[in-house]
């Protein structure tokens, strides 16, 4: 797995000094456990310089996005390599490519998604977070440095875990599952006759996951309350923004990760910058030597 971090660090270093990346999406981890951030790009869009790292408790990572890039990303907690196999896994957001990178596999539900769309309609910012695939851990998405349209943190700070039904939780329970997945009812999925804005409406568990964080998608429609709009920012991607445990705190997050979008203090270590330029020298070193 070391190997595996010297790459991607190698990668991200490199393609962040090319000037064709004019966004920085910048993951930070106030968890009390390592996440593995997953990343997937859409169809048709450009691919990111990884899409799959671990991300110890407190520590932080840039990571250079291409122009008009649209995807997701997410946290996967619980992971380990297999001894015998060699096969990486998650127990919640896994992607299923058996390794730290992601490498075109998306979040197996349940799991936190951001959702993001650079330089669409009116050459706006497009991002949400989603918890219609369920829910795995608190996430905040704040932009940095950006104007116009709704530009605004949002996310879902509450730890839904504690508060999920026994018939939601998923295996091992670590995440907390959509009504769609634990039901299988097209109501809740918005499917079959269901699946338009008019058919599908807010269940009891949807307006659950709503009450909890009021800016975060709660089912398929929930449009008009959870879709954010900026012009050339960054952004601050935090998981387990701390307090997590009420709408109270909730607020409280918001100023904190408003220091986080405006470069202030991040509480937590700050980017090892030098380190990674470190990193970058000996394996540079290490390169030239071996030709």
């Amino acid at each position: 797995m070391a190997a595996n971090a010297l790459a991607t660090v190698f990668s991200i270093l490199i393609l962040s000094l090319t000037p064709v990346f004019p966004a920085t999406f910048t993951f930070v981890n106030q968890c009390g456990h390592t996440v593995w951030p997953g990343l997937l790009s859409n169809a048709g869009t450009p691919q990111l310089p990884t899409t799959g790292f671990p991300l110890n408790s407190g520590d932080s990572l840039p990571v250079p996005v291409p122009p008009s890039w649209s995807g997701r990303m997410w946290g996967r907690t619980l992971c380990s390599l297999d001894p015998d196999t060699g096969r990486f896994a998650c127990l919640t957001g896994d992607c299923g490519s058996g390794a730290i990178e992601c490498a075109g596999g998306g979040a197996a539900p349940p799991a936190t998604l951001a959702e993001f769309t650079l330089d669409g309609a009116g050459g706006l910012d497009f991002y949400d977070v989603s918890l219609v695939d369920g829910y795995n851990l608190p996430m905040l998405v704040a932009p940095r440095g950006g104007s116009g349209g709704n530009c605004t943190i949002t996310g879902c700070a509450a730890d839904l875990n504690a508060a999920c039904p026994a018939e939601q939780k998923a295996a091992g329970g670590g995440a907390c599952r959509s009504a769609c997945e634990a039901f299988g009812d097209p109501k809740y999925c918005c499917s079959g006759e269901y699946a338009t804005p008019d058919t599908c409406r807010p269940s009891v568990y949807s307006e659950a996951f709503k009450s909890a964080c009021p800016r975060a998608y709660s089912y398929a429609y929930d449009d008009g309350t959870s879709t954010f709009t900026c012009a050339s920012a960054d952004y601050v991607v935090t998981f387990c923004p701390t307090p997590s445990t009420s709408e109270k705190a909730s607020e409280e997050v918001s100023s904190s990760a408003l220091l986080v979008s405006n470069g202030g203090d991040l509480r937590h270590k700050p980017i090892h910058y030098c380190r990674i330029l470190a990193i970058f020298v000996a394996a540079a070193m290490f390169a030239v030597m071996a030709v």
